[in-house]
């Protein structure tokens, strides 16, 4: 029998004319985070919506048309239909608080946010992880606030993988074609034609059209290279997120960077800010200096004006997470670009240069072509600091420029429907009040047992979606019927309130998804207590070419399969945004244990927080500051100078202590109520203080204050009077580093030993200054108190030296310049006194950018 052609025909419906602005609401990403307006959807066809992933606008291309209608006459629907409309019309129309509009003209500021993923919501598959949903939260953030704000990103046509595990615990990853007329997006416009924007590539150009998605009141455009003018190869440069080879990877970064500066340039768009989100976009620091340079600016002048309104944000501490390109490979792709802009290759290859190698890091580049750098979290920016110190080679880490801002999440994303509800009953205003810690107190005010039903009520609805995950994954894979009913039996007896305990993540190595596992015996007698039973949820993709992480998922799958551990080790496949509301409303615990200080921020346990779950996690990035004793439970880490192995024994064996003598005996401590007191107000200071300080909106006003507005001032300094400070910066830095290697410091005066607690105290030393003026630098003495052990130390007091005109012509100075000051010991008894000289500019952006300094 011979096969026949198949051909697809989808037979579209016609929107009534009651329900028109269906189509406007499926074409606004504001859906993704607004569950009235996704409830509309679910609401016409429940079956439908899910089959599509909760895709409206293909909802509505394949949705029946006699629902349409049925929903154009029902009443009940009608009355919510425009009660939406109207919560939508009235988000739009809101105007920016004055919080914002004091910082940032609405009128003459913009912001431009770079990144190279993008994560809205499931059916919008540009992202993969973490970095994704964080640059989702942030324009969302943007949206809410009213900040003037544009997104760049690339459009990928299959996106990240799909992941499915097999009977071995393989995982197997499979891609899926996702069409432009399926996704919230229209093609930009100009003069009725649609725009592209060219990228000079070795012996061609590359082109790229233009995509617009609504994100409310923003907008994020994407680059296409899916189109006829270029080749087969250039057409796949935007087919995949993180596939392909290191040649590919840098193709697409240029796109993104260099494409995507040109793309703002072809609508009029001229940001007065410019994120770079991670190093993919870094290529967007050369396309700025051309476009200065075409202004009659050198490049070093160029380069000084468009990094003081530049801030880069490194979102990794793991060196496999920043691209690094070897030097050929980089000066093959750049050839034609910089032959085209006039760049010199050895100029833009140090600014991505490191230390040592002959390679180019665009973490590099991405610090060097900006003034303004941050991790996030604290302890992230401090490990931030000291990775990336060769930057500011002769600074301390502690000082150097990288500062923090820790990550937050979008609230209205990631709270469940059903605590938002409560929260309407119980604080009418609390949307209004996301960053006022003092106002969630009205969490305690919820009565408990009100508080544990949501709670239940939710875990109930994990539970039936873990159980039709199962099954299908377990028919799929051959699996009999009587494991997945082993598999399921602690979920499908809501009577039994069995414990669980959620892990969800990238299946990285360093996140030692397994330490869990570490004692296996003693995890087993803990988990399957009949009397208090335990069930671990796993869920997470490892990358196609992560070969140990993948070996990570084989080895819980083969847990998961051991007879005495069936139903209390669950691993599930596909995790994405869909899943993970599912399961941080849902669980009762949700886990962290990454390798310390690796964990950059890690935002899932967050959203965990906001839904009731309490955290279990390593002290490492954003918990280190969220965990105030009595809000979750910290696993303290060991020391990173002792062996890695003991260290993983140490903090396991903390980790099944804390789950066997704290964890358990609290949850199932229920008495008469049917649910534990003590349980519940521990959730209830786990939502009430992560809230309000780990959401999207603080930390994007955080960005605002402490980076947008300072880089829209500085880029202002700069520009002025035909960018003259940006000009005379430039040759002063070339001036300086010239002279640099020749300064150094001697004592003029020696410092008295003791002194009265009231009594001044005279320095004064000798600066070589090699030709620089002693305007060019700052002599700074740095005091601090020795410590007792019994207190933090204070300190250090920093005073300033001043050169004196009138000893600089003693010739015992040997031809240096003499600078000296009197001070008053700022501490009691013992104190220590160090003195440096580092280049000064009042045109600088930091203090300390140079990275030079000359300590005595």
């Amino acid at each position: 029998m011979h096969n026949a052609t198949e051909f697809k025909l989808e037979a579209r419906p016609t929107i009534p004319e009651a329900l028109t602005r269906l189509d406007e609401l499926a074409n606004d990403l504001f859906c993704s985070w607004d569950h009235g307006v996704r409830s509309l959807f679910a609401r016409i066809d429940l079956r439908l919506w899910q089959k599509v992933a909760h895709n409206p606008k293909l909802f509505l291309r394949r949705v029946a048309q006699n629902r349409l209608e049925e929903a154009a006459e029902d009443r009940a629907f009608l009355s919510e239909y425009r009660r939406i409309l109207s919560s939508y019309d009235a988000y739009l129309d809101a105007e920016p608080g004055p919080e914002v509009t004091t910082r940032l003209d609405p009128d003459t500021a913009l912001v431009a946010y770079f990144c190279a993923e993008f994560g809205f919501h499931e059916s919008f598959p540009i992202y993969s992880g973490g970095l994704g949903i964080l640059a989702g939260d942030h324009c969302k953030a943007a949206s809410d606030l009213g900040l003037p704000f544009v997104a760049v990103g690339l459009l990928y046509q299959q996106g990240y993988f799909i992941q499915t595990i097999d009977a071995q615990g393989q995982q197997i990853a499979r891609y899926q074609s996702h069409y432009s007329h399926e996704l919230p997006i229209s093609l930009v416009e100009q003069e009725g034609e649609p725009l592209r924007v060219s990228v000079p590539f070795p012996g061609r150009l590359v082109h790229a059209r233009v995509w617009e998605a609504r994100v409310g009141h923003i907008r994020l455009y994407l680059l296409d290279t899916h189109v006829e003018e270029n080749t087969v190869g250039d057409r796949e440069l935007t087919l995949q997120l993180y596939g392909g080879d290191e040649t590919t990877r840098i193709s697409q970064e240029m796109v993104l960077g260099i494409g995507g500066a040109r793309v703002l340039s072809a609508l009029g768009l001229c940001p007065t800010v410019w994120h770079i989100n991670e190093g993919h976009a870094a290529f967007l620091i050369l396309e700025r200096c051309r476009q200065a340079m075409a202004d009659g600016l050198s490049f070093e002048a160029a380069l000084e004006l468009n990094a003081g309104a530049t801030l880069f944000t490194t979102h990794t501490p793991v060196p496999a997470g920043h691209d690094i390109f070897p030097r050929a490979l980089v000066q093959h792709h750049l050839a034609a670009y910089l032959a085209e802009t006039g760049l010199e290759f050895e100029s833009v290859f140090q600014l991505g240069s490191k230390s040592s190698g002959d390679s180019f890091n665009m973490t590099s580049l991405g610090l060097r072509g900006s003034r303004f750098h941050n991790g996030v979290s604290r302890i992230h920016g401090g490990v931030a600091s000291g990775m990336e110190g060769d930057i500011w080679p002769q600074v301390p880490a502690r000082e150097n420029p990288m500062g923090f801002i820790t990550n937050g999440v979008h609230v209205p994303t990631f709270l469940a429907p059903e605590w938002s509800s409560l929260f309407d009953i119980q604080a009418p205003t609390w949307k209004s009040e996301l960053r006022n810690t003092e106002f969630w107190e009205f969490i305690d005010r919820i009565p408990d047992y009100h508080y544990w039903s949501v709670h239940k009520a939710l875990k109930q609805q994990m539970g039936d979606y873990i159980v039709r995950c199962l099954k299908r994954q377990h028919r799929r894979n051959g699996t009999g019927h009587s494991v997945t009913e082993r598999m399921t039996r602690q979920l499908v007896s809501p009577e039994k309130d069995t414990m669980v305990i959620g892990f969800a993540r990238r299946f990285a190595t360093y996140k030692r998804a397994t330490l869990i596992f570490s004692d296996l015996d003693r995890l087993e007698r803990l988990l399957t207590d009949p009397e208090r039973p335990v069930v671990l949820v796993f869920a997470g993709k490892a990358h196609p070419k992560d070969k140990p992480g993948q070996q990570l998922i084989r080895v819980i799958h083969d847990l998961s399969m051991q007879p005495a551990l069936m139903g209390h080790v669950i691993l599930l496949e596909d995790y994405d945004q869909a899943m993970a509301r599912r399961l941080l409303s849902g669980v009762d615990v949700w886990l962290n244990t990454p390798e310390y200080p690796k964990e950059a921020s890690g935002t899932s346990g967050e959203k965990a927080a906001l839904n009731g779950a309490l955290n279990l996690s390593v002290l490492d990035g954003w918990w280190g500051e969220g965990y105030n004793g009595k809000n979750g439970w910290a696993i303290n880490p060991r020391s990173t100078e002792l062996d890695l192995e003991f260290r993983n024994q140490e903090e396991a064996r903390d980790l099944l202590d804390l789950i066997e003598f704290e964890i358990v005996p609290l949850y199932y401590n229920r008495a008469s109520q049917g649910y534990s007191k003590g349980w519940v107000q521990r959730s209830k200071a786990s939502m009430k203080t992560i809230t309000p300080r780990f959401n999207s909106q603080r930390m994007v006003m955080d960005y605002v204050e402490r980076y947008y507005r300072p880089a829209t001032m500085q880029g202002i300094k700069l520009a002025a009077d035909s960018s003259r400070l940006a000009i005379e910066l430039a040759e002063w830095k070339q001036r300086v580093r010239q002279d640099w290697a020749g300064v150094s410091l001697s004592v003029n005066q020696c410092v008295a030993a003791t002194c009265l607690h009231d009594e001044e105290i005279s320095l004064s030393v000798n600066v070589q200054l090699n030709g620089l003026w002693p305007e060019d630098v700052r002599v700074e003495c740095l005091v601090t108190a020795e410590c007792t052990g019994t207190h933090d130390c204070p300190g250090p007091d920093r005073f300033l030296l001043q050169h004196n005109t009138a000893t600089n012509t003693d010739a015992d100075t040997g031809g240096a310049t003499v600078f000296s000051t009197r001070i008053l010991p700022p501490y009691p008894g013992l104190q220590s006194l160090r003195i440096r000289v580092y280049p000064y500019h009042q045109g600088l952006t930091h203090p300390l950018e140079m990275g030079a300094m000359v300590w005595l």
